[in-house]
């Protein structure tokens, strides 16, 4: 494996892991856990992408790791 497949492998497999937690209520979908989760996972699945030049999923793992970020930001402030 090269080095852009094993970033890419394991920020995929953070989200896999992410939302396999959720959907067996091991944790909360609006916990901060399943938000930073995925906010490595998309991050580190998009510079994956960065380093192979894919603009698609450049976009779609750039977003997901954003709205993840705003998911997070919204339940630190309703903690507060």
């Amino acid at each position: 494996m090269s080095y852009n497949d094993i970033v890419g492998t394991i920020g995929v497999g953070i989200i896999l892991i992410a939302y396999f937690m959720n959907i067996f209520s091991f944790i909360k979908k609006d916990g901060v856990l399943f938000y930073v989760m995925n906010i490595i996972g998309a991050s580190l699945a998009c510079y994956a992408s960065i380093l192979i030049n894919y603009l698609p999923f450049i976009i779609l793992e750039a977003t997901w790791a954003m709205v993840s970020v705003l998911g997070l930001v919204k339940v630190l402030k309703k903690n507060d």
